[in-house]
């Protein structure tokens, strides 16, 4: 299957990026669309010291894999499924197994860094940048970080400050204006998510 559309969601830690990846892929069949993850191409760190792994800054451009990245989307624009590695964010490391993604008609690439490489933004057909405020966005980043992945308070703080604030300013912020499309509060957004998912099924339905 040759994929027709591939989008791009990016904006801040906690924005809502996925919740909008989810809810449009909900609101299509299930044969339709497919998700990347862009954290699913985090560089593997299994050669870093445990106690220094929580160090680094996996905020910034560098610490992704977009090689890898680019070449998995091109090989799902020619109609080729792909082995899209699984990352463990509690060891900052990448595990043995992979998840085979095939394409789909509609392809979705969710991630707070996905609009910052040309090579990245040359492949999507559409940009959406999910723009929710700065309190909300840390609040919902504790709660996951916690949560989902095991990490305490003053860890969070202290990354919070030193790479992903910086980071989000420098990088994050900037790619805003590449999109096509800017939805303010994200999955919160029933109109915009409404209007694009219309858009969706007609390409689809045609």
């Amino acid at each position: 299957m040759i994929p027709r559309l591939l989008i791009g969601i990016a904006g801040g830690t906690g924005s809502g990026k996925t919740t909008v990846a989810r809810k449009v892929a909900a609101g299509l069949p299930d044969s339709a669309v497919a998700t990347i993850e862009h954290d699913s191409y985090y560089k593997d760190r299994s050669h870093v010291p445990v106690s220094e792994r929580a160090k680094l800054n996996f905020d910034h451009p560098d610490a992704l894999d977009n090689d890898l990245l680019i070449s998995h989307l091109k090989e799902l624009r020619a109609g080729r499924a792909v082995e899209i590695p699984v990352y463990d964010f509690k060891s900052h490391a990448r595990l043995a197994e992979h998840r085979r993604l095939e394409p789909a008609p509609v392809m979705l690439l969710e991630g707070i860094l996905v609009f910052v490489d040309q090579r990245i933004r040359d492949l999507l057909d559409v940009k959406i940048f999910v723009d929710t405020d700065a309190d909300i966005r840390i609040m919902r980043r504790i709660r996951r970080d916690i949560e989902e992945r095991g990490r305490d308070f003053r860890n969070i703080r202290e990354q919070y400050y030193e790479t992903v604030r910086p980071m989000h300013l420098q990088f994050v912020e900037p790619s805003k204006r590449w999109a096509d499309l800017i939805i303010p509060e994200g999955g919160e957004n029933l109109v915009a998510l409404d209007l694009l998912l219309g858009k969706l099924q007609h390409v689809l339905s045609t």
